[in-house]
């Protein structure tokens, strides 16, 4: 079985920390660098429920995508939750380490699995990265459907296909529309509009999106080939949730090549904060 640092080192190379953006915060965040690791737990959001996850599967290494401090703190006293989780996971030895933006623009990254989810082409980053030669990371990812859908039905397909939260899927256009193209990118991606403009495709799927670049995304006079720009907006967990399953099968593949017979496992706790949905009673009015 391997140390704890030669797994490290692996999970650097899948996902090199240098390019994370410069606010984030990944990397390892505790563990002992020469313990063994036998089992490992990945999941979205490093909270209590998943450290109890981890103690209760006796795992070895938690694997998040969600950083626990990033912003930085003065405190690990296990009278605030995130103390809390610290003293959790080192109280029995379980390790954490962070895959944040740098998995984001991994290849395959976050956008790739969300695309993949969907049984959506990948065809093109949608925010390439400069330092990439192949053209094949990046923020986003510019898709393909394998047949034209009406955006009612991809939205139903978006529905079905990632974890189901109180919040669903909320969808912006005419539900009769053609839909051929798709960008996407998991978790927030309002500040992602000028690409996906640029990119022309008929549809984004993404996650957090406010009312007023909703809004004037929806409102900009600059038609996609089958009409505006439609929007499908899904929960934020549910976005990058199929990251855990793409992640796990790349450090499955690694430890097959070297012999460490690590034991993966996915958490499928939905830790979106969101905990219930009131539909409204009759149509929305004009306020």
């Amino acid at each position: 079985m391997p140390a704890l640092a030669e797994v490290l080192t692996a999970l650097d190379a899948l996902w090199p920390p240098e390019r994370a953006e410069e606010w984030d915060a990944v990397g390892t965040v505790c563990g002992d660098p020469d313990r063994p690791v036998t089992r490992v737990l990945f999941a979205v959001d490093p909270v209590l429920d998943i450290a109890d996850e981890a103690v209760r599967l006796d795992a070895d290494l938690l694997i998040t995508h969600h950083p626990l401090y990033l912003r930085g703190t003065t405190t690990v006293a296990a009278s605030t939750s995130k103390g809390r989780v610290v003293h959790t996971l080192i109280k029995h030895d379980i390790a954490l380490h962070v895959a944040h933006t740098n998995a984001d623009r991994a290849d395959p990254g976050v956008s790739d699995a969300l695309a993949g989810a969907l049984d959506l082409r990948v065809t093109a980053p949608l925010v390439p990265d400069p330092s990439d030669p192949a053209g094949r990371r990046g923020l986003g990812r510019i898709c393909e459907l394998d047949a034209p859908l009406s955006l009612a039905a991809f939205g139903e397909r978006v529905a079905e296909r990632l974890p189901r939260t109180a919040q669903g899927v909320r969808i912006a256009g005419d539900p009769e529309r053609t839909i051929r193209t798709v960008a996407v990118c998991g978790g927030s991606g309002d500040g992602l509009f000028d690409a996906v403009r640029a990119a022309g495709v008929d549809a984004y799927v993404t996650a957090d999106l406010r009312h007023h670049p909703a809004s004037e995304a929806r409102e900009r006079r600059e038609p996609t080939a089958s009409g505006q720009l439609a929007l499908v907006d899904a929960a934020h967990w549910a976005t990058e949730w199929p990251w855990t399953e793409q992640a796990a099968a790349q450090l499955d593949e690694i430890s097959d090549r070297n012999g460490w017979g690590l034991r993966t496992h996915i958490s499928r706790t939905v830790t979106d904060p969101w905990t219930a949905h009131a539909p409204s009673p009759a149509p929305a009015r004009t306020l």
